[in-house]
């Protein structure tokens, strides 16, 4: 008989209450506020920051903004507002540039 059966009854239940632990330990570190690994505060960038997107309009406050956004929206124009660090923008894809100017210089 080896040396370690006599110890096997004691040696399963303390395998198993490690592995508990480690994984308790795990998820209060995963689940735990305020040290988010992929949360970070929102920053403004600059109006040519946004790939794509071009500015169509640009407004004094967000108010305006989101007014010309809805109003883009209205006509079908798929448009979105953003914080830039020259003020709010209302942005578009560039095939829609000309369009949206034209439906909000009506």
């Amino acid at each position: 008989m080896s040396p370690w059966q006599s110890y096997s009854y004691l040696l399963g239940p303390l395998v198993a209450f490690a592995m508990v632990a480690v994984l308790a330990l795990l998820l209060r570190w995963a689940f735990s506020r305020g040290h988010s690994l992929v949360e970070s505060p929102p920053r403004a960038g600059a109006p040519q920051d946004y790939g794509l997107l071009v500015a169509v309009a640009e407004p004094a406050t967000f108010v305006e903004a989101e007014v010309l956004r809805r109003r883009l929206a209205e006509a079908g124009i798929t448009a979105t507002l953003a914080p830039t660090t020259l003020g709010p923008r209302v942005l578009v894809f560039p095939r829609d540039a000309d369009t949206a100017r034209a439906v909000l210089r009506d």
